[in-house]
């Protein structure tokens, strides 16, 4: 007798009937499911590198299938940083963002990778080294943050040195014997201490170009040309925010880490002007027998507004730059 088959079919089960029994299969049909798997992206250019801080980040160009639900940059002295090593939170989902790498040590060689969490786990960007800048001590004692910048090396605050290279003291003068002055002198805003600590001192140019130095051993009191050659950059010089700035501090986006501070200035006269709205900046270069040109840095202007005629007698910050 011939073997005898009958199908039936139901919604989730196939039945197959056959001649010496019954062989049941159950087939249950079911959805397909997506799993998650880990993000896909790239780490940033290290940037904008002082001796205490750096300019990161990345780019997520998948989320593998899942939300991302945290993103930064990563960062270790050794060779392959994780989320567990220091890190930067720098909100959610795809795309690419920018992250601040603060609390760095001087002169120190770093390695960093941006990291996205969703819910399968950490995706990492490429690993990527940079080293901080170091720092210069004055021959007081003062030590300053330098910033790298294209090919120039500046200090990233203004001068507090109260004695040149050698030992040398520089006279504390105030009032009118400014007028009167033919050699170096300094002087803080208002005479005030605390506008030392957070403007650095004001200096006549006198002081400025003496010839026992007022700049620490490898550096110098800048050019015009050198400080063209760093508003070429096209970076923001400034500090951003009105701290320490008037409002309004027009700012551009790409901060270098110079973070110039408007000090102001104390007149031959005596007079001090214009605190919290431009940074005077002594040059290296003189115009006359009197005058000396300063690089000016204003509140409504971003990067380098322009050049000042100044009287030598005249108190105005410094900026050393490396040799």
């Amino acid at each position: 007798m011939p073997k005898i088959y009958s199908l039936m079919k139901t919604t989730n089960h196939l039945y197959f009937l056959a001649n010496a029994g019954l062989i049941l299969f159950a087939l249950f049909s079911c959805e397909k499911k997506d799993v998650a798997t880990i993000p896909v992206l790239t780490t940033d250019v290290v940037s904008t590198i002082t001796a205490v801080s750096a300019t990161c980040g990345g780019n997520i160009s998948d989320d593998g299938g899942a939300t991302i639900m945290e993103r930064g940059v990563c960062w270790s002295i050794a060779q392959t940083p994780t989320e567990g090593d220091n890190k930067t939170s720098d909100g959610t989902g795809t795309g690419s963002f920018t992250s601040l790498l603060t609390g760095l040590q001087p002169n120190t060689n770093y390695y960093a990778r941006a990291y996205a969490i969703n819910s399968s786990g950490t995706g990492f960007g490429n690993t990527l080294s940079f080293t901080t800048s170091a720092t210069v001590t004055d021959i007081d004692g003062n030590v300053y943050n330098t910033i790298n910048i294209g090919t120039q090396v500046w200090m990233a605050e203004n001068l507090k040195v109260t004695r040149y290279r050698n030992g040398d003291p520089i006279p504390n003068v105030s009032g009118e014997q400014w007028d009167d002055l033919v050699t170096g002198a300094y002087c803080s805003y208002d005479n005030k201490e605390d506008n030392r600590s957070t403007y650095g001192l004001l200096y006549n140019w006198y002081a400025a170009n003496d010839n026992r130095n007022i700049c620490p051993e490898g550096w110098h009191i800048p050019t015009m040309d050198e400080w063209e050659t760093l508003a070429a950059t096209g970076l923001e010089l400034k500090e951003t925010g009105t701290e320490h700035w008037k409002s309004p501090n027009e700012c551009r986006p790409n901060s270098s880490g110079f973070e110039a501070l408007p000090g102001g200035n104390c007149g031959f006269d005596g007079n001090f002007n214009a605190l919290t709205e431009t940074g005077y900046l002594w040059t290296a270069d003189e115009d006359n027998a009197e005058n000396a040109w300063v690089s000016l840095i204003d509140h409504y202007n971003s990067g380098l507004s322009g050049w000042g005629n100044m009287n030598k007698c005249a108190g105005c910050s410094i900026r050393c730059i490396k040799d």
